[in-house]
């Protein structure tokens, strides 16, 4: 009968309304709780089909609760190098394992960016939960599988113990004066090396070896030029390249210039890469190229041979001695980037943000994570701002979606309509009474 279904229609507005009860105050205890998401409870009409057009048949309500997933929380500043925050769409992708692939654990995802290293240096969030990314290798790239999760390892960032970089590069800008006297004939090359002929112009750098170990490279400059190329320079290049003390000549090579004092690169024989042919047992790279940058053809950008003072004018060497790690600094594509104490740094990892069709598809997780589902779609692994990635934020957090204003506005709503829904079954069962009556 109909009472009867209006004490059950009230019964099912108790049972949504208490539903909705518990999203808000999950939502409130959750409201400082990094990158959550809240809950809002979306009611429906429960209907009972009536057997005639003069009756009714109460049939209640359904409440179907729905996490936000979507919604973007405030990104806030944090202390820590190694949090980060997700502006856009998309998740880190974690494990409740260390290594995964390994131990069979379980890969989630989750917005909560509170990433800190463990002993071990791996980096885990306050829930647990072990952040996965690309490991960039010697070449800078990330592996090809990039797609796949058995391409993710786990995020160390304790794993280099220091960086060396050797010198590969040497950029010179220097006069050499058109006043000096040229040397004449008699000239043999190695004569600077040897000592026999003093350099009329000199000038040492120190550059750096794949071990991180400093040597010097020597320029020894010489007026040779005579007759019809006056503006000549005889460029002996030496270092000590077997560690006995002694300097041995790499190269002996023409630098010409024009009447204007600009070089001249048609009678240049000076290469622009010089090769340190390292001695075996010296135990690094051997052969080292450094290319030397020491000026245009026809232009004052580098060389130059004017009526002035021979003199460096300035100098470039790249390269830097061994040095310890320091920190490490995740930029906005979600590359970590470790840091070292001699100036130098190193691309470790990539971090992939985790893309889906739906996201509030996804299932919750404790933690403050979700896994896939059918109704969100497959994942897609993306490289942060590609393809509708969002953009990783380090040194900072997403803050919670709920505003507590909102929920205690809601509070009050539910609260009343679960007493008017008890009003209900209090005000049928009066009418129930009433009709009970009737037959006394």
């Amino acid at each position: 009968m109909s009472l009867t279904a209006a004490m059950f229609s009230g019964v099912s507005g108790l049972a949504a309304q208490s539903t909705a009860m518990a999203t808000i105050s999950d939502n409130i205890s959750n409201s400082n709780t990094i990158g959550y998401k809240g809950t809002n409870a979306i009611f429906s009409t429960l209907v009972t089909e009536s057997a005639t057009d003069t009756t009714y048949s109460a049939g209640g309500v359904l409440v179907h609760p729905r996490a936000q997933i979507d919604q973007q929380g405030l990104v806030t500043g944090s202390s820590s190098t190694t949090h980060m925050a997700i502006a856009g769409d998309g998740f880190f992708v974690v494990s409740d394992a260390a290594d995964p692939s390994a131990s069979g654990g379980n890969y989630v995802y989750t917005r909560a960016g509170t990433f800190e290293p463990d002993a071990a240096g791996l980096l885990r969030n306050a829930q647990g939960y072990y952040l996965q990314g690309w490991e960039i290798d010697a070449a800078g790239n990330i592996p090809a599988n990039q797609s796949n999760l058995a391409a993710l390892t786990p995020v160390n960032i304790t794993g280099l113990t220091g960086n060396a970089e050797a010198t590969s590069t040497i950029d010179l800008k220097a006069n050499l004066s058109s006043d000096q006297a040229t040397y004449g004939a008699g000239y043999v090359a190695g004569d600077m090396t040897s000592g026999t002929v003093d350099p009329h112009f000199v000038r040492s750098f120190q550059i750096y070896d794949s071990m991180g170990s400093a040597h010097s490279i020597t320029f020894n400059y010489l007026r040779t030029g005579s007759g019809a190329t006056p503006n000549e320079w005889t460029v002996e290049i030496t270092a000590d390249i077997d560690g006995d003390g002694n300097e041995d000549m790499l190269s002996s090579d023409i630098l010409a210039f024009n009447s204007d004092g600009t070089l001249d690169m048609g009678s240049t024989t000076l290469s622009n890469t010089v090769t340190i042919p390292w001695a075996a047992a010296m135990g690094i790279d051997t052969p080292q190229a450094v290319t030397l940058n020491f000026g245009s053809d026809g232009l004052s950008d580098g060389f130059t041979q004017f009526a002035s003072n021979s003199e460096l004018v300035s100098s470039e060497v790249n390269g830097a001695l061994f040095g310890a790690f320091n920190s490490v600094y995740i930029d906005e594509e979600g590359t970590v980037i470790a840091k070292f104490d001699n100036g130098t740094s190193k691309e470790i990892y990539k971090i992939p943000i985790a893309t889906f069709a739906n996201p509030n598809g996804l299932q919750n997780r404790d933690g403050n994570a979700y896994d896939e589902t059918p109704e969100s779609g497959a994942f897609t692994l993306r490289e942060a701002t590609v393809g509708g990635a969002g953009t990783i934020i380090s040194s900072a957090t997403e803050a919670s979606t709920v505003d507590i204003a909102e929920e205690f506005t809601r509070m009050i709503i539910t609260q009343r309509s679960y007493s008017a829904a008890g009003k209900i079954i209090t005000t049928a069962d009066e009418m129930l009474e009433e009709l009970i009556r009737l037959k006394r």
